[in-house]
């Protein structure tokens, strides 16, 4: 059985590793191989984890695609197998064109593009743009896989 095209949160949170608040995208827009594309509106909620007393700033977007490659990684995994373990090592090449997310009108739109990587480690490019198509950030992201992180001494 394949993975579905669209999924709406609670798919989103069965297939990445963030739960409860902390899983911000609300649909998968649609996916192949190389790219993902999702939205969400989680960054208007004045409960967003990821929010200060300044509002949802503008770099908090990495999060956001970071989540999207977290949720590709899922929807390219064997089914049924649980979310992989995997972390953020870098992110380059950041533009951001806003100070903040939180009074971006409407959906934001997240796309992810796997530039190259193997089993270890992923190059992705990504976008994160209002839903008027104004761009709000993009980059580049390097993702570590299935690296278990140091026992605490």
């Amino acid at each position: 059985m394949t993975a579905p095209q669209t999924l709406d949160r609670a798919g989103i949170a069965l297939r990445i590793p963030h739960g409860g608040s902390m899983c911000l995208l609300e649909r998968l827009e649609g996916w192949d191989a190389e790219s993902i594309r999702c939205t969400t509106t989680t960054h208007s909620q004045a409960d967003n984890p990821l929010r200060t007393e300044s509002g949802l700033l503008a770099p908090n977007a990495i999060e956001y695609a970071a989540q999207a490659m977290a949720l590709h990684g899922g929807l390219l995994a064997e089914e049924g197998s649980a979310p992989s373990a995997g972390f953020l090592a870098s992110a380059r090449n950041v533009k951001l064109a806003v100070a903040r997310l939180d009074d971006v009108a409407g959906a934001l739109q997240i796309a992810a593009r796997r530039l190259s990587g193997d089993d270890r480690q992923i190059l992705y490019e990504f976008t994160v743009q209002a839903e008027d198509g104004r761009m709000l950030a993009e980059g580049r992201a390097v993702v570590v896989l299935n690296t278990p992180l140091a026992a605490a001494a």
